[in-house]
């Protein structure tokens, strides 16, 4: 099981097993990762799922599509570099050991 570490924006860190083939999103939410709000349950349709890629295997991750670089120009906190919609973020035995942190804000 590919784990992924969030990074909660009070600094918290929470590890979870996620299973393969399941998104980055979908983990959140079955954690309780409460700061993932995915309000559209990952349909490409809102940015509520907002995640900055902080470290780990991020080349292991598949390149942003344009319907999601679209998307995340209506994120609520400012985009960064590292910024992806966890929706589109499938876990691998090759993302084991990423790590994510979670803007403040998802709205």
């Amino acid at each position: 099981m590919p784990k992924v570490t969030f990074i909660r924006p009070n600094g918290e860190t929470t590890v979870v097993d996620g299973a393969d083939g399941t998104s980055i999103m979908q983990t959140a939410v079955s954690a309780g990762i409460t700061e993932v709000v995915a309000e559209c349950g990952g349909t490409l349709a809102c940015a509520t799922c907002h995640v900055y890629v902080h470290d780990g295997p991020i080349d292991a991750l598949p390149e942003a599509s344009g319907d999601e670089e679209e998307m995340l120009d209506f994120t609520a906190c400012p985009r960064e570099p590292t910024s992806r919609l966890s929706c589109q973020l499938p876990l691998s035995p090759q993302t084991d050991g990423l790590v994510v942190r979670v803007p403040p804000e998802q709205y």
